[in-house]
């Protein structure tokens, strides 16, 4: 049983870090690095080696089908700094990044938490609760470096067409909730590229910019919800 319980804590690793919406294919099955070589953290993670996120850290034998319920935390959202606020259209035309206003950033706040409790809301296995408990799995996330790529909607007619509304880089963190240890950590780096009609570039407008976000942080939660169900639930 307890080299089962083991085995599940090394997959659990590994496939859980499928967090933040990556694309293409897996090019190896992720593994625990529990070598005497192995990477190990200030607090006593180690290296998931082929993870599909940009880092990847588990601590050794965890096992999340103890966990029944999760309670969702926000640890902020970090703006890289250096926008172009206050520089006349021809100047920002040049490249960016742009200025977030914060009617802007009150809104992307709003967005990320309403999307990633309905997505977990809907979880087969895990019950969404708000207060700790010790069968409650405590997911922290931040979102940091968040960039702009959108300019400035341009004065009359003429329209901006973009590659890519912005990028950002995602830390999630899995916790038992009444210790706070770590069980799980993932950073990953993702950009929200547009779809247009113009090779990779698209037309850029408030509505169109905020859905593709919203199309990313749906598919961060989606994934998330779908293998806390897939390897939170009890093995037969």
């Amino acid at each position: 049983m307890k080299n089962q319980r083991l085995s599940a804590g090394f997959h659990i690793a590994g496939l859980i870090l499928l967090i933040g919406g990556l694309a293409g294919c897996a090019g190896s099955t992720p593994t625990l690095d529990t070598s005497a070589e192995a990477k190990v953290t200030f607090d006593g993670l180690h290296e998931v080696k082929g993870a599909r996120a940009d880092e990847a850290w588990a601590r050794p034998g965890i096992d999340l089908t103890q966990y029944s319920k999760i309670m969702l935390q926000g640890a902020g959202i970090e703006y890289r700094p250096g926008g172009e606020s206050g520089r006349s259209w021809s100047s920002r035309s040049r490249g960016g990044p742009y200025e977030v206003s914060e009617r802007q950033k009150e809104q992307f706040r709003a967005l990320v938490i309403s999307v990633f409790l309905e997505e977990l809301a809907e979880s087969q296995h895990f019950t969404l609760v708000d207060e700790a408990g010790p069968d409650v799995l405590l997911i922290r996330g931040s979102v940091l470096d968040v960039v702009s790529w959108v300019p400035p909607e341009p004065i009359g007619r003429g329209e901006v067409f973009i590659s890519k509304v912005g990028e950002a880089t995602l830390v999630l963190e899995l916790r038992d909730s009444i210790t706070e240890t770590v069980l799980v950590r993932a950073v990953d780096r993702r950009a929200v590229e547009t779809h247009g009609l113009y090779g990779n570039l698209s037309s850029s407008s408030p509505v169109k910019n905020q859905a593709d976000v919203k199309r990313v942080v749906r598919n961060w939660a989606q994934l998330l919800r779908e293998r806390l169900d897939e390897f939170g639930a009890p093995k037969e």
